[in-house]
C-alpha cells in the first residue's frame, strides 16, 4: 500500500481545518442575524403594542372628554332651565289663591322629577361605562337617541346580521370611530339627516356613517384630524375605511373590520 506524502496530508489537515472554521463563522453568522431579526421582531411587536395601549387610551379620553362636553351643555341648557323655572313657580309663589298655589307647586315638583330624572340618565352615560355596561350597540343607539333630541337631526341606526360579542377594548375603539365621525358632521356637514348602520357578518363588522350633509371634495390631502383619527384607528382593528363624498350631497363612510382576526389579535 502507498503511503500519502506528508505535504499532502499537511494540505488535507489545513483545508479541513479551513473548511470547519469557514463552517463554524457561517453558522455564527446566521444564528447573529437570526437573533437580530428576532429582536427586531419583539422590538415591533412591543411598539405595536405600545401603540394600542396608547390609541385605546386616547380612545378613552378622548370620549371622556366630549361626554363632560355634552354634561356641561346638558347641565347649562336643559338641566339648568329647567331648574330656574322651578325656582320661578316657587318665588311667585301666591299664598292668596290657594288653586294656583297648589299649581305652582305641583309643576314645580314635576319639573324637579323631570331634573332629577335628566340627571340619573347622565350618571349612566359618563365616560366610557356606556361601553363597559352595555356593549356597542346600546352604546350608538344612545348616540343616535342625543342626535335626534337635539331637534336639528333625522337619526337612525340599523342593526342587521347576526350580532357577535367583541373584547371591550375593541368595542371601545369602534365606538370612538363612530362618535368621530359624528363630531364631523356636526361640526361640518351642515345635514339634517343622519344614518348609522351596523352589519354583522360570519367574518366581518360593516360600519356606514351616512349624512345628506354639504360633502366635500374627496382627497388625502384634505383630510382633517377627524378623518385622520378614523383612517388611523380603523387600520388598528387591521380594517379598510372608504370615505365617499359628492358636494352638496352628503358623505358615507364605510368601515370594514375582521372580526376574527381582531378578537385574536388585539
Amino acid at each position: 500500500m502507498l503511503k500519502a506524502p506528508a505535504e499532502f496530508i499537511v494540505f488535507f489537515i489545513l483545508i479541513s481545518v479551513f473548511l470547519i472554521l469557514a463552517l463554524v463563522v457561517f453558522i455564527s453568522l446566521i444564528i447573529y442575524r437570526y437573533q437580530q431579526k428576532q429582536n427586531t421582531y419583539f422590538k415591533d411587536i412591543e411598539i405595536l403594542n405600545a401603540s394600542h395601549e396608547k390609541t385605546l387610551l386616547q380612545s378613552q379620553l378622548e370620549i371622556q372628554e366630549q361626554t363632560l362636553q355634552h354634561l356641561s351643555r346638558e347641565i347649562h341648557d336643559n338641566i339648568g332651565q329647567k331648574l330656574t323655572l322651578a325656582k320661578l313657580y316657587l318665588n311667585t309663589f301666591d299664598y292668596t289663591d290657594k288653586y294656583k298655589a297648589i299649581t305652582q307647586v305641583n309643576d314645580a315638583v314635576c319639573i324637579i322629577g323631570d331634573v332629577i330624572n335628566d340627571l340619573s340618565n347622565l350618571s349612566h352615560s359618563m365616560s366610557s361605562e356606556i361601553i363597559l355596561e352595555n356593549g356597542i350597540i346600546k352604546a350608538l343607539e344612545y348616540e343616535k337617541n342625543q342626535l335626534k333630541k337635539s331637534g336639528v337631526y333625522q337619526s337612525h341606526f340599523f342593526v342587521t346580521g347576526e350580532p357577535i360579542f367583541l373584547d371591550t377594548e375593541i368595542e371601545l375603539v369602534l365606538f370612538r370611530i363612530v362618535q368621530e365621525a359624528l363630531n364631523n358632521i356636526v361640526k361640518h356637514a351642515s345635514a339634517s339627516i343622519i344614518n348609522i348602520y351596523l352589519h354583522f357578518n360570519n367574518s366581518y363588522l360593516l360600519i356606514t356613517i351616512e349624512d345628506n350633509g354639504k360633502g366635500f371634495k374627496v382627497s388625502e390631502n384634505y383630510y382633517g384630524t377627524g378623518l385622520q383619527n378614523i383612517k388611523k384607528r380603523t387600520a388598528l382593528l387591521k380594517g379598510n375605511c372608504n370615505i365617499n363624498s359628492i358636494e352638496n350631497t352628503g358623505t358615507k363612510i364605510i368601515i370594514k373590520i375582521p372580526l376574527y382576526e381582531i378578537n385574536a389579535t388585539v
